[in-house]
């Protein structure tokens, strides 16, 4: 049934190499099951357990629409930066209430099922040149291995150099120690890899996490939720309580549009579009092309249907009272992993699903844990940079400023809107637009 379904053996995959898969995904994305609440709450006063419960069912129904909808190893959740968009900027400095934002968020959401049924989501998909995909993949290798830099606590703010590494001797019972666990962390991952053990990154997440509990139960780790530092030791594992859900489901629609202006909430509105557009093709060129899925032309065949899949996602997490929900590019991890189809985002579906039973204990991961995985996805994502022909400097360049954006802007969105302007001006400037042959749609998206 699952060969019949997913296609396994055309794939050149296995249930096993899948299960492996979908496992390593959830585990490097669970971290969004702590998170989210964390700044969905802090910046709107909404109930963090709703909030959680609405994640866990909306990355389930997203997941889930990627299988069987585009039969593709991609997980969704809700997205990092639009969430803090969502909190901070249209709740916080707007003033809106957090309903209204769900409802822009819902909007959104339509408005892209409506893009991807008429082919405009695709179109810009296959319009991006093919060495500025390979470029996205790279940026985004760099860029998740800056976020595991700083989720391990390897990097830190630095008033004169912005960035600069920990010091291990200064809080080392905290802040030292996450670090060095997850340098240990890296070196597991990376030996396991080497050595083509199947599943070494999920092995890498568990053992740095049972390295953490270990420190804990010494004395080596010692929490401290000033510093915030928690145990990472698991003391409560399920929780049945889903009524919490009751506080946001729905509310999306309970509006009172007498303080919105429309002029304001449409900003709103388009300013989710843009973002989520382009983190949404960002992270799919990136994971299919690390993935070897696109086409000789650059397109991925399944494309529509999991743009699709996106856009529902986003719409029904709205409604149950979450930010957007958009593609994970941890999804990377399942990726490397061996993960090909869709089987292997049931999976990760499947387990946001029994998250909602099981949060405590997911939550109790700590991102030090998840730093390896995502150091170590970071480098498999960034060698695709060997395909980028560098000959041509009107490719070269713009794929440059792609790559250093990413993590330099701390955006993929931003990265590909750069790449994108700095492609189309470039060739313009030197007179090479015609033999390149660049799209409409190319110049369109230079300009908005």
């Amino acid at each position: 049934m699952l060969e019949k379904i997913f296609k396994l053996k055309q794939n050149n995959t296995s249930v096993k190499t899948e299960v492996i898969a979908g496992l390593t995904t959830f585990m490097t994305m669970a971290y969004i099951l702590a998170v989210n609440p964390n700044i969905l709450s802090d910046g709107t006063h909404m109930d963090k357990e709703a909030i959680l419960i609405a994640t866990c069912l909306a990355s389930f129904i997203g997941t889930m629409c990627m299988a069987f909808m585009a039969n593709l190893p991609f997980a969704l959740s809700a997205g990092l930066g639009l969430n803090a968009y969502f909190a901070y900027t249209v709740c916080g400095e707007m003033g809106y209430s957090w309903q209204i934002a769900l409802f822009a968020v819902f909007v959104e959401g339509i408005i892209f099922i409506i893009l991807s049924l008429t082919n405009v989501r695709e179109a810009i998909f296959d319009a991006i040149p093919f060495n500025l995909k390979k470029a996205v993949s790279v940026g985004i290798g760099l860029f998740i291995a800056f976020i595991g830099l700083q989720n391990a606590g390897l990097v830190q703010n630095s008033d004169s150099t912005l960035v600069t590494i920990t010091d291990f001797t200064k809080n080392f019972h905290t802040a030292g120690i996450t670090a060095l666990l997850a340098v240990i962390g890296v070196f597991i991952t990376a030996i396991l890899y080497i050595k083509r053990v199947k599943g070494s990154i999920l092995i890498g997440i568990v053992s740095t996490w049972i390295l953490g509990i270990i420190s804990e139960l010494v004395g080596l780790y010692v929490p401290n939720a000033k510093e915030g530092v928690y145990s990472v030791i698991p003391t409560n594992f399920v929780s049945f309580d889903f009524s919490a859900l009751g506080k946001t489901f729905g509310q999306c629609f309970n509006l009172d549009f007498k303080a919105v202006g429309l002029i304001n909430f449409i900003i709103v509105v388009f300013a989710f579009l843009f973002v989520d557009l382009f983190d949404t093709l960002g992270t799919i060129i990136g994971v299919s092309t690390k993935a070897g899925m696109l086409d000789e032309d650059g397109k991925l065949p399944k494309i529509k249907p999991a743009l699709l899949s996106d856009a529902i996602a986003t719409s029904a997490g709205a409604i149950l009272g979450t930010s957007t929900t958009t593609t994970f590019v941890e999804s990377s991890a399942g990726v490397a992993e061996g993960g090909r189809t869709g089987l292997t985002a049931v999976v990760t579906g499947l387990l946001f699903l029994v998250a909602v039973i099981f949060s405590p204990l997911f939550i109790t991961i700590p991102s030090f844990a998840t730093a390896p995985a995502l150091i170590m996805v970071g480098f498999l994502m960034l060698t695709s940079i060997t395909k980028i022909d560098f000959s041509d400097y009107t490719e070269a360049i713009p794929c440059f400023i792609a790559i250093i954006a990413m993590p330099f802007m701390y955006s993929i969105s931003e990265g590909i809107a750069m790449g994108v302007i700095s492609y189309v001006v470039l060739n313009v400037a030197t007179g090479k637009a015609k033999e390149k042959k660049i799209s409409i749609l190319m110049y369109v998206l230079a300009v908005l």
